[in-house]
């Protein structure tokens, strides 16, 4: 296996509902990590980049939350429409999506 140019982290973590930081499995979490895992078949991405679920990533309340390195870029809210931009915008072209960017108090 080559050395991934970047790798996304699609949050999968799943609280009761009703628990006091929420959840990306509240927000559809799921259904953005397997938009990413079509995309990445469909383009034949995996050569290149590198997808991972994970637990929390710790941006309970602004989930679904997807983290990409090597640049730490964290996006709020993705949905999977979203997918294809960060794809395209990011992965490819190196231009985080700004609509998409995490609140910068995330990082405290």
């Amino acid at each position: 296996m080559a050395k991934p140019i970047k790798h996304v982290f699609v949050c999968t973590q799943s609280r009761p509902p009703n628990h006091p930081r929420g959840s990306c499995g509240q927000a559809g979490c799921m259904e953005v990590f397997q938009a990413f895992a079509q995309q990445f078949e469909q383009r034949k991405l995996h050569d290149k980049y590198a997808l991972t679920n994970s637990g929390c990533l710790g941006a309970c309340q602004t989930g679904s939350s997807v983290l990409i390195y090597p640049e730490g870029v964290m996006y709020a809210k993705v949905t999977p429409d979203d997918v294809a931009t960060i794809i395209d915008e990011h992965l490819i072209q190196s231009q985080p999506v700004e609509r998409l960017l995490q609140p910068q108090e995330v990082w405290g």
